[in-house]
């Protein structure tokens, strides 16, 4: 990279922080995860290195997310998070970078405001914000330019985002706060509940990725799990299957495809037509999760396919509209007040 041209774009994810460099593409793919002590404030590690102390560190540690559902939850900890990553990408800069990064639809001013402060603290030298569903469909390659309705729909990890994008904007958006994360908890308290013994995070997780499914499998999968047994406190093994895992997920999959039919509903006609005929395209990381789209097809009778490399689409999107830079709008992009006068 030149030491002047220093233009960023940023997937600030829940679980993932991505940082696309102009000219270079991704750049860092890391954990939105921070390692503190908690006596002296001090952070110890980000992203992955800290990921790898959850449920491992001793009393005077904490690893924490610091950004929830899609907004930041400890603006101070966010702050260093971003300082340390963009400090390995940006190195020997004489001039700051410009940032763009993506924010949920449902995200508040306030929480816009973080962000904006958030990426200033960490060496920004001007911040836009870019929706979560338009740098989604950017990503996945979608052509939006035209006046042609197209259907995106971001399950990342605090929350899944959809949006319904004409003319190189949004026409209509909605935002849950299901996603990743939730299909994690489910995983957890299904273990417990049926099985008795308490899993971690990390292990939810792998279970979701390997055999979880939201629709029945063709084949039964299987996978041993290790954890704490619930009565005895000892460790204990047991094997999940995929049809478990179904159990699991089926709820929060089904809200997921509800707030999908919802924002249809509320689209237009001339609209609705245009995604029936392009079909509905699915990007972050737990679209990944077997019958995903097969679930939302049944659901919407629309074709839904899954985008290739479907967990980068938002920080390639980012990435896309570092070219829009000099006609973007600087700092808020006030969706919270839009979406009111709309109501309004």
């Amino acid at each position: 990279m030149s030491i002047f041209s220093r233009d960023l774009g940023i997937d600030l994810g829940t679980s993932n922080v991505l940082i696309f460099a102009a000219g270079k593409g991704i750049v860092l793919r890391e954990p939105s995860v921070v390692a503190l002590d908690k006596n002296t404030g001090k952070v110890l590690k980000v992203g992955a290195d800290a990921r790898n102390m959850l449920g491992r560190t001793p009393g005077n540690v904490a690893a924490i997310h610091p950004l929830k559902d899609g907004a930041i939850s400890d603006y101070a900890m966010t702050a260093q998070m971003l300082t340390q990553m963009i400090s390995r990408v940006v190195r020997h800069s004489i001039v700051k970078p410009r940032m763009i990064l993506s924010v949920p639809s449902g995200i508040t001013e306030v929480e816009e405001r973080a962000v904006i402060q958030a990426a200033m603290e960490a060496g920004a030298r001007r911040v836009y914000l870019i929706e979560e569903p338009l740098a989604a469909a950017l990503g996945a390659q979608m052509d939006i330019s035209a006046p042609n309705g197209h259907m995106v729909v971001d399950i990342g990890g605090g929350t899944t985002d959809i949006g319904v994008l004409t003319m190189n904007g949004i026409a209509h958006s909605a935002s849950i706060k299901i996603a990743g994360i939730a299909f994690d908890e489910a995983i957890i308290k299904f273990v417990r509940k049926y099985h008795g013994i308490v899993i971690g995070s990390n292990k939810a997780e792998e279970l979701k990725m390997s055999i979880g499914c939201v629709c029945e499998r063709p084949d039964s999968l299987t996978m041993k799990v290790k954890g704490r047994d619930v009565k005895t406190g000892l460790a204990s093994e047991v094997t999940v299957t995929s049809e478990e895992m179904l159990d699991a997920l089926k709820r929060p999959a089904r809200q997921i495809a509800d707030q999908v039919l919802d924002v249809l509903e509320e689209t237009s006609p001339e609209l609705v037509a245009d995604i029936a005929g392009n079909g509905i395209v699915l990007t972050g990381g737990c679209s990944q999760i077997w019958g995903m789209d097969r679930l939302l097809q049944e659901r919407t009778e629309i074709r839904c396919m899954v985008a290739d490399d479907a967990d980068s689409c938002v920080a390639y999107g980012c990435g896309k509209s570092l070219s829009w830079m000099n006609h973007m709008q600087e700092g808020t992009i006030n969706l919270a007040r839009r979406r009111l006068l709309k109501d309004g």
